[in-house]
């Protein structure tokens, strides 16, 4: 059986030989879809939007979802202009964290589709919307409403957790009540591993449970310290080989790498991730 334990160690030799000779293992050679949400890099993409995303494609990513979308545009650009840069740096827009609502969900579908993407992913639930149990009824239905627009229009909506959906109201867990009362056709689930962890839970017990339920995942890992920081993948406590053995019962689809913040030279740290990332089972 694969452990995370013995992974490491058969995975080491790569890692030191990227600081070796890196450019040898910049290509993605099982030519997988890697991808990354752009807020990883978010004080990068400001000083050097263009500069950032050719770096990303040198390393190995080529898939990504966007955190920069305001305007109707995604980082300045209009969706058309958006997908035409990305495609020809390699990389392919996926995903969307976008602020949704009732309000707005047609005009971001029309933007999303635009830019090629294939999800919008509702990032975040503002703390005053989400008190009681019956707050998170009323998001599951306007996530209904939103994802059946999504469907026809050819989109899939997606809803990302952090921790706070793994804190219990009257006895019930939100996130539990969500995957119960989303209807599977119309909103899928972007596990963020990290912040299942963090709010106690295990992703893999969330795939034995729902299967079929998270197209879509966040890989994000976590120190094994009392700060629990994000940290390069591979590098911390999370059982990835474990959750990787499990992608064909949870529904995965694509994958977004994320980390909040680095304690190293980011594209150091970025290349760490993608080279462990790289022999996953996929």
């Amino acid at each position: 059986m694969l452990t995370r334990r013995n992974f490491i160690k058969s995975t080491a030799a790569t890692s030191a030989l990227n600081f070796i000779a890196p450019s040898a293992l910049w290509a993605n050679p099982r030519d997988l879809n890697i991808g990354i949400q752009l807020y990883t890099i978010r004080d990068l993409v400001k000083k050097d939007f263009l500069g950032s995303m050719k770096k990303l494609a040198e390393i190995g990513y080529n898939t990504i979802e966007t955190a920069g979308y305001s305007d109707r545009k995604f980082y300045g650009y209009n969706p058309v202009e958006f997908n035409h840069i990305m495609m020809d740096m390699g990389l392919r827009p996926m995903s969307s964290h976008s602020n949704l609502s009732l309000e707005n969900i047609d005009l971001s579908i029309e933007d999303a589709s635009e830019a090629g993407m294939q999800y919008l992913v509702q990032p975040y639930i503002a703390t005053e919307k989400r008190k009681t149990l019956d707050d998170w009824t009323r998001i599951a239905m306007d996530l209904n409403i939103m994802g059946e627009k999504c469907k026809n229009a050819g989109i899939v909506l997606g809803y990302h957790n952090h921790d706070f959906e793994f804190e219990k109201i009257d006895g019930q867990l939100p996130y539990d009540l969500l995957l119960s009362e989303c209807e599977p056709d119309l909103v899928t689930f972007q596990l963020d591993t990290y912040w299942m962890v963090y709010g106690g839970y295990d992703p893999i017990s969330y795939f034995k449970d729902y299967p079929g339920r998270f197209k879509l995942w966040h890989i994000k890992d976590m120190a094994d310290n009392e700060k629990r920081e994000s940290t390069e993948i591979g590098q911390g406590k999370i059982d990835f080989p474990g959750i990787f053995e499990m992608r064909k019962k949870a529904g995965m689809e694509y994958y977004f790498l994320e980390q909040e913040e680095f304690k190293m030279d980011p594209w150091k740290s970025l290349t760490i991730s993608i080279n462990y990332l790289r022999y996953l089972p996929q």
